[in-house]
């Protein structure tokens, strides 16, 4: 009997960091577009500038820049 007075203090505390730990996230826009970031992670990036392997075999099969 006298765990349960350790551990329903514990448990709610616990509780209360997780609550806490949720509205952080909501409050920070950790919720604001999974799906777009989900999609982004597919997305080949294609910027100029930045080089890729493919770039160094076009480059070498076509006989440099």
């Amino acid at each position: 009997m006298t765990h349960l007075l350790f551990l329903i203090p514990l448990s709610i505390a616990m509780g209360l960091v997780g609550l806490g730990a949720f509205i952080w996230a909501l409050r920070n826009d950790q919720f604001e577009d999974p799906e777009g970031n989900a999609c982004r992670v597919l997305i080949q990036n294609d910027r100029p500038g930045k080089k890729t392997p493919k770039d160094d075999k076009k480059a070498t099969a076509s006989g440099g820049e």
